[in-house]
């Protein structure tokens, strides 16, 4: 039976295991991400085939589409144990060793967040991807000796918000590099009809189509409107989600008609009314509306990006015509140049 193994100093471990129950534990449960699908499926088939560990793979892409349930899906599928650490909760040499002398053959560690591990770490973690060799230092100064510890041969599933963080030889290390990309309606809308159906929430055709079309093509985002929309079904309705329930109650938690939340709706603001439109620096805008530059930039950027509300230009971020018109504002008569 496979196992998963939650490193303590995971940030957010809550929401982790709130998630856990709605996520797929079989590759063909896995909704989306055809393409991707498609090449996991070869490579696990051919693993199993030669009884060999699946080789290393590199999951890249916005959070919440899916890169922690894979990882725990290629355990499922290899019928192995799964260990969960993050990049940032590896701060010494010493915690990837202690990580690394418990895997046993075949076994799947899963870091999250893996652009964010520290030089001295990520060299340590060449020899046991590349040769399953771990190297420790005994001792200081001239007294100090290497010891070389062989370990059994695992998989290593990292995962990515940013990839071009990535040192080149660690991301050639992986045999797979792939990108999770956002899902449409239809894939959003069969994956709340699952959890719906897992929660045991009573939701129809349209219920399930309103909450999926508002979640900003992610996964994590429809399963938590989802949780928010049964709670206002039971509160202030019969507890059946209809498209006019859900509609009302995403409004009330303040999600409006394209998906944008009140942080989204506050930079648009910020970036029109603020500084007219832009161009403005990332950590101004950031500093307007209260939240760090990474989280606005890894976050909330990608979906008004992709939305055609905001550009980003070498002189700073720059509202679009979409912006303004979302916020209710008429947009100056001339626009400023985005090549400058």
């Amino acid at each position: 039976m496979r196992e998963e193994f939650l490193d303590p100093k995971l940030e957010n471990p809550i929401e982790e295991s709130d998630e856990a129950g709605l996520r797929p534990k079989h590759l063909e449960e896995f909704v989306g991400q055809r393409e991707l699908k498609e090449k996991l499926g070869i490579v696990l088939e051919a693993a199993r085939r030669r009884g060999e560990a699946v080789d290393h793979l590199l999951f890249a892409g916005p959070p919440g589409l899916g890169k922690t349930t894979l990882s725990g899906i290629i355990a499922a599928e290899m019928g192995v144990r799964l260990h969960i650490t993050s990049g940032p909760a590896l701060e010494r040499a010493g915690d990837l060793a202690a990580i690394l002398t418990k895997l046993e053959p075949s076994d799947v560690l899963f870091i999250d967040e893996i652009h964010r591990l520290g030089r001295t770490v990520e060299e340590i973690l060449y020899p046991a991807m590349e040769d399953f060799q771990l190297d420790i230092v005994v001792g200081k100064g001239p007294a100090a000796s290497s010891i070389r510890l062989a370990l059994p041969r695992f998989t290593l599933v990292g995962a990515t918000t940013r990839t071009g963080m990535i040192t080149g030889p660690l991301r050639d290390r992986f045999g797979l590099v792939a990108r999770l990309d956002y899902y449409d309606d239809d894939e959003l809308t069969a994956i709340v009809r699952r959890a719906a159906t897992i929660l045991s929430v009573d939701i129809d055709d349209e219920g399930c189509h309103e909450i999926a079309r508002r979640s900003r093509g992610t996964p994590r985002i429809a399963n938590r409107l989802l949780r928010r929309v049964r709670d206002f079904a039971e509160v202030r309705d019969s507890g059946r989600i209809t498209g006019s329930v859900a509609d009302e109650g995403l409004a009330i938690f303040g999600v409006d008609q394209r998906g944008l939340d009140k942080v989204d709706r506050s930079l648009l603001s910020a970036l029109c009314s603020q500084f007219n439109g832009g161009p403005v620096g990332l950590t101004t805008l950031a500093i307007g509306v209260g939240e760090q530059p990474e989280t606005v930039e890894d976050v909330y950027e990608p979906f008004l990006i992709q939305q055609g509300m905001i550009a980003r230009t070498p002189r700073g971020r720059v509202a679009m015509p979409a912006a303004w018109s979302h916020i209710g504002l008429t947009p100056p008569a001339t626009q400023p140049d985005l090549f400058t």
